[in-house]
């Protein structure tokens, strides 16, 4: 009537506390290896990919670099080829940084002729891509590009120039004594040329994004429309401002920069030297990030002014009096209209534009920027 022991074991066997371990079913070692978090296989593939893209990519860009330097040669310290390289990474460095960010720069322009034009940069991109489209958040960018461009090879090339100019003129003693002085004086007087080729793209850029809808569609007809309407007069209108705001915020961005990479490196252990291209472009781009902030302060109140005077300047209407006017109808608040916006702009454009810059020269087999005494560097 009972079912034997036999068919009992083969029934429970498996569960049964003292059945043999060889009878349990053989389980695939393979089939017990799963992935918990598929998620985290995912990250760590797109991670060594990522990896493997930047290790490629910094081999090309060695290999170019030193294609480049094999047709070059050895380029000496204090050469025409040494300033042109040099001419050339800030062309680069300002004309690309400053077009990138020109729908900021589109609605700050904005915000400061017209302070309850926006009530903040998302609702002004918003209502811009809604009248004009998307073409009309980068309203501008050509005048921005040939100008800044423009801007940054005289600025840069020049600060290198004065730099030199001016340590021999006082002796290398006291250049290394006064060298702060020495970086205020040098860019000073880059920046006063660099902005002479600037203006007439300011005064188009201005002048397109400040009208609505943009009276001015392009860059060289806009500075045709301007001399045929106001004289070649009408393009450097703007300069004596443009002046005031450049000049004061090149300042602070090379003696400042210079100050605070040097700063950095005395913090880290060992010399410059001693860290690799990527950790000095990284250097670069914070300390000028530092120095952006510095600067954006610095010359807000004179970059409101070349917005205002550019647009509500009236025709023969004399400097001084259309400055007067301007301030008593925006008082001294007006000046700091935008300056958040400005900050934000600023400090990462200048942190591009020295990595950019500081790259280029390392891509040109030149020393970076700051850090040390120019000349030790060169050894």
């Amino acid at each position: 009537m009972l079912p034997s022991r036999d068919t009992i074991v083969n029934a429970f066997g498996p569960q049964h506390p003292l059945s043999h371990p060889k009878q349990e079913p053989s389980v695939a070692p393979e089939s017990l290896k799963r992935e918990p978090f598929p998620a985290w296989s995912a990250i760590d593939d797109a991670k060594k990919k990522a990896d493997a893209f930047a290790k490629e990519a910094a081999r090309e860009y060695d290999v170019a670099s030193q294609r480049v330097q094999a047709r070059t040669g050895h380029i000496e310290p204090w050469t025409a080829k040494y300033y042109a390289s040099c001419t050339f990474g800030g062309m680069l460095a300002c004309g690309l940084t400053h077009t990138a960010v020109t729908p900021l720069d589109l609605v700050k322009c904005r915000r400061q002729v017209d302070p309850n034009l926006y009530k903040s940069n998302v609702e002004g991109w918003k209502a811009i891509r809604h009248a004009e489209g998307l073409r009309g958040v980068f309203t501008g960018w050509s005048p921005t590009f040939f100008g800044y461009s423009a801007q940054g090879a005289f600025k840069y090339g020049g600060y290198e120039f004065f730099k030199k100019f001016y340590s021999d003129l006082v002796g290398e003693d006291r250049a290394a004594r006064w060298k702060t002085s020495l970086y205020l004086s040098a860019s000073a007087s880059a920046e006063f040329i660099a902005d002479i080729a600037l203006c007439p793209f300011e005064a188009v850029k201005v002048r397109m994004q400040t009208t609505i809808p943009p009276e001015i569609k392009g860059t060289f007809s806009g500075i045709s429309g301007v001399v045929a309407k106001e004289g070649t007069g009408g393009l450097f209108k703007g300069l004596y401002p443009l002046w005031g705001r450049q000049i004061p915020y090149t300042m602070m961005k090379f003696a400042s920069f210079e100050t605070i990479v040097e700063a950095i490196y005395n913090y880290l252990p060992g010399q410059k030297s001693d860290y690799n291209k990527g950790a000095q472009t990284a250097v670069a781009f914070t300390g000028g990030y530092l120095a952006g902030i510095l600067c954006a302060i610095v010359s807000h109140p004179a970059d409101v002014m070349v917005s205002k005077l550019n647009v509500n300047r009236l025709p023969g209407e004399a400097f001084g009096a259309a400055m007067g006017r301007i301030y008593k109808d925006i008082g001294f608040a007006g000046l700091w209209n935008g300056l958040p916006v400005r900050i934000v702009m600023i400090g990462t454009l200048t942190g591009l534009q020295w990595m950019i810059y500081d790259a280029f020269k390392i891509f040109m087999g030149l020393p970076t920027t700051g850090g040390g005494p120019a000349k030790k560097e060169q050894k």
